[in-house]
């Protein structure tokens, strides 16, 4: 598993304007009054740049990447901040000690359920994942094949991303059970992507990428479709479905319900 530093900072933008802002501000109160934040797969840093309006800059981050490029490009934003450079799919490696909340951004779609259920097992606070993919997508003008190419898209997703079988687009509904289950209040909310002409280069980097996956699982008319696509990018637009979870232990719960009262 692995993106590039373009591709992060082309969706940033959009990631940014879909994520639900009750939910965040929930979030960090759920971080409690000395906030120590791991934040895992965290790329560039896009979820500690959408934390800063509402986060204290006294906030201690732990940003756990695989990727060393992607590591030195978060911390040259500055702040209370210390890069881990750590396999994720090994959950011993993470530096779980004294955190008082876990993020992930556009990750939980990638895991294997076998991962998310040790994670929640583990956790003894918060976990605030966002950007999971919910399986929907939806173009304007239609194209005859969208519905099969996200069809053969979203079995794409269900393969292994490096975690084992991935939960793809069943993902935020086994998160909501599975941290129900280990003893967290579960709450998810929609997060979808609005993508309008004027992101045409977003929405071709996409569908360049969902017509590939769709090709790898079988579907013959994947290229002309993303060809078709790519040449109707400036005047579509396209939603792209997803979810925020935010789970916060039940002991916890209260703590952070007199926090946003």
């Amino acid at each position: 598993m692995g993106f590039s530093a373009s591709w992060l900072a082309l969706r940033e933008p959009a990631d940014l304007a879909a994520r639900n802002v009750p939910l965040l501000r929930s979030a960090v109160a759920s971080a409690g009054p000395d906030p120590v934040i791991l934040d895992l797969g965290c790329g560039t840093g896009a979820t500690m740049r959408a934390f800063a309006p509402s986060l204290d800059e006294r906030a201690q981050w732990r940003l756990v990447d695989n990727d060393e490029e992607l590591l030195q490009r978060a911390v040259s934003a500055g702040g209370n901040v210390e890069t881990v450079q750590a396999d994720l799919t090994c959950l011993d490696s993470l530096p779980m000690e004294g955190v008082t909340l876990v993020t992930a951004s556009a990750l939980l779609d990638l895991v294997s359920e076998t991962w998310l259920l040790d994670l929640a097992e583990r956790l003894n606070a918060p976990i605030y994942a966002t950007l999971i993919y919910d399986g929907e997508m939806k173009w304007e003008p239609e194209h005859p094949n969208d519905a099969a190419m996200t069809a053969a898209f979203n079995a794409h997703q269900l393969t292994d991303k490096g975690f084992g079988p991935a939960l793809g687009p069943n993902a935020a509904s086994r998160a909501q059970e599975i941290f129900e289950q280990a003893g967290f209040d579960v709450t998810s909310v929609a997060s979808p992507w609005h993508l309008a002409p004027e992101m045409s280069m977003l929405q071709r980097q996409l569908t360049d990428g969902i017509a590939r996956a769709a090709e790898e699982a079988g579907a013959t008319e994947a290229k002309a479709w993303g060809d078709a696509r790519r040449a109707d990018a400036a005047r579509s637009t396209c939603i792209v479905g997803h979810r925020d979870v935010l789970a916060i232990p039940m002991n916890r719960r209260s703590e952070t319900a007199h926090a946003t009262g």
